[in-house]
């Protein structure tokens, strides 16, 4: 097995154990879905008054208290009404005890337009850097209702409330699209378990084919909800690759027993199941390469010499061999050696 990223995390990472997370439900994306989620979001935002761009929220904008500070009031205006990130490095810039939280929720908004290379700069910036007891109290009065839609895995998108793991995993998915999977990997190892860390996890390990890694991670899964069966398919694949197929298949089996799960991933549980099924026909129906016995056979006794007639033919093929060897090396000798050999 390939060494864990994390000392001693050797055991499933999905089970969550808290009584509230900051994730909200799980939506696999479709082209179908996307077109309509987005069509629905430019709908709510005209209906908000909300212009489109700026940092996403669950239900309203946290209203500025009265007597707020100079700084939390320019701040405030940075993270809820503007659509670009340079107000907010501005501002860290000329607050060194803002920064950290400046350049977080910077990468977050660059995130959520897609700019994930920059995104990730600024979100590693933010990390690296303290922020005073000013802007601490700020991200604990306005920042809870921020939201960040965030890729764990392939077509999979969980809205995950502002927290340390809306920011570790948005900065994972970014270095995931970088090319950059062993950091993106590390990046997660500090986070508490849970079903949308499991699968980013996975995810990464997977493309590293750190397989064994992600069985024993996923160990003991139930197919729950979509989340938990988008884990069994990475599930299924890992042991696949590992040459575990009647694992593999219990594991698609489980993705396809709930009937509510997305259809979208059942059709990929039913790929799965018949590309894994015609690879096993197609192995045990191979035909045999020339000269190979077929099992069970003895393997033929070594003959031990020729006799009778087939050795005298055998001596004269040596004996005409011999003579036409010598023939040949006598007319080289004769055409291309030199005078006086």
């Amino acid at each position: 097995m390939s060494e864990s990223p994390v000392p001693g995390a050797n055991g499933p990472i999905f089970n969550e154990t808290r009584d509230i997370t900051p994730f909200r439900n799980g939506h696999v994306r479709t082209s179908v879905s996307g077109l309509a989620d987005g069509l629905v979001g430019a709908i709510s935002a005209v209906l908000k008054g909300k212009t489109a761009g700026r940092i996403d929220v669950v239900g309203d904008v946290p209203r500025l208290k009265r007597l707020s500070g100079k700084q939390a009031k320019t701040m405030y205006q940075a993270v809820f009404t503007s659509t670009e990130p340079d107000r907010l490095i501005a501002f860290a810039r000329a607050n060194p005890g803002w920064a950290g939280l400046c350049y977080v929720i910077a990468g977050l908004l660059l995130y959520q337009h897609g700019g994930y290379l920059r995104a990730s700069e600024l979100l590693r910036r933010g990390l690296s850097v303290r922020i005073d007891d000013d802007a601490s109290q700020f991200s604990a009065t306005y920042l809870g209702r921020v939201v960040t839609r965030v890729e764990v895995a392939e077509r999979i998108d969980v809205p995950v409330l502002f927290s340390e793991e809306s920011v570790f995993l948005a900065l994972s998915h970014c270095l995931r699209e970088a090319g950059q999977t062993e950091e993106s990997l590390e990046v997660l190892a500090g986070l508490p378990p849970s079903l949308p860390s499991a699968l980013a996890r996975c995810t990464a390990a997977g493309t590293l084919e750190r397989h064994a890694d992600v069985v024993a991670w996923t160990e003991g899964l139930r197919n729950a909800d979509d989340l938990s069966a988008a884990l069994l398919l990475i599930r299924a694949r890992s042991l696949n690759s590992l040459g575990e197929r009647r694992a593999a298949l219990a594991a698609l089996a489980e993705v396809l027993r709930r009937k509510k799960t997305s259809l979208a991933l059942r059709n990929d549980a039913f790929t799965d199941r018949a590309l894994l099924v015609l690879d096993v026909g197609l192995k045990a129906s191979s035909p045999r390469p020339p000269g190979a016995r077929p099992p069970g056979a003895r393997a033929p006794k070594p003959r031990s010499g020729l006799r009778g007639k087939d050795r005298k033919n055998g001596e004269l093929e040596t004996v005409d061999g011999i003579r036409k060897d010598a023939e040949i090396r006598r007319l080289w000798n004769k055409d291309f050696s030199e005078p006086g050999d």
